[in-house]
């Protein structure tokens, strides 16, 4: 496994960072031991880094993963929170869940421009003071917008972005595949760590996966690319990518045969939930049920956390 530097944070990355929103409630819903299984053959082949979020609702595999020989691992996760007393709440939740006494790195989940992330400020002045006391090494933002890019780059709390960045565009807001890569070099000019989400459009780009790795692989200004992985066929398959070594060719037909789809089930009610937290556009209510436009669909999960009726999955 290749590692390299997360901008001026002194954190050495693995290339590869697993991205946990795969195994857990919003996706997969995998019994906690066998995603922690998944997770645990990622360390144990060089991955030193994972992402999550209040909002996956998955720290209880993570802290299974980590235990006996990973505690070291290094850990982001993210919130929506906007106020201090939020803030604080979230993320002491997290610290009491994966049982450590300080996060590596946390941020603002999903900011659209620095008008959000103004509106979240509240929020930053509880970051900040946890990173004065060791609670929490870097700060930052998550964020599928050109904009939120630009914005983080230039305020100086900030010490990581987690862009969205694809070869297809899939997901990306206020600008084009070309914006967001000159956006990225700019951020990376200016000393922040960042490291790159939804490499395979959220699975759109799963029949064209070398291509889809290559793509991001080569984007030298991202320290790490986040994947999301739910079998250790995945893992294997990600970790040889990531480490220059051949993939096998078993492994990549099984993971290249599965499909993915969203499914919403025939008991949505049509209440529209799922359409407001929808960012990419994807869903509508026609005739009184939800339905999902696959063109736009990128496969993030979202939607499923905000249905009363629990009718949407991922399979």
């Amino acid at each position: 496994m290749y590692y390299r530097e997360l901008g001026t944070t002194g954190m050495k990355v693995s290339r590869l960072c697993f991205g946990s929103l795969t195994v857990g409630p919003l996706q997969s819903c995998l019994p906690v031991r066998e995603g922690s299984a998944v997770i645990r053959s990622a360390l144990e082949k060089g991955v030193n880094f994972i992402d999550t979020s209040h909002f996956y609702n998955n720290y209880a595999y993570i802290k299974e993963a980590i235990r006996d020989g990973f505690q070291d691992t290094i850990i982001t996760s993210k919130s929506y929170d906007y106020t201090y007393r939020g803030m604080e709440s979230t993320f002491y939740e997290c610290l009491n869940s994966l049982g450590r006494d300080y996060i590596d790195i946390f941020l603002l989940h999903e900011q659209e421009s620095a008008l959000t992330i103004k509106g979240h400020w509240d929020a930053v002045e509880f970051l900040i003071s946890a990173r004065e006391k060791g609670l929490v090494r870097a700060i930052g933002i998550s964020t599928h917008s050109v904009e939120g890019v630009k914005a983080a780059a230039l305020i100086p709390e900030m010490e990581i972005i987690h862009p969205l960045i694809n070869k297809a565009g899939i997901g990306i807001q206020k600008g084009t595949v070309n914006d967001m890569l000159e956006t990225i070099s700019f951020a990376y000019s200016l000393g922040k760590g960042l490291y790159g989400m939804k490499a395979l459009g959220g699975g759109n780009l799963i029949a064209d996966s070398s291509a889809a790795l290559k793509y991001v692989n080569e984007i030298n200004e991202l320290s790490s690319i986040a994947v999301g992985m739910q079998s250790h066929e995945e893992v294997l398959y990600n970790t040889a990518f990531f480490s220059g070594e051949q993939v096998p060719r078993e492994i990549e037909e099984k993971i290249l045969n599965r499909n993915r789809r969203l499914l919403i089930e025939d008991w949505c009610t049509g209440c529209g939930e799922c359409v407001q937290r929808c960012s990419s556009g994807a869903l509508s209510v026609v005739n009184g049920k939800a339905q999902v436009d696959p063109e736009l669909c990128c496969l993030c999960g979202y939607c499923g956390a905000v249905c009363p009726e629990l009718c949407i999955k991922i399979i």
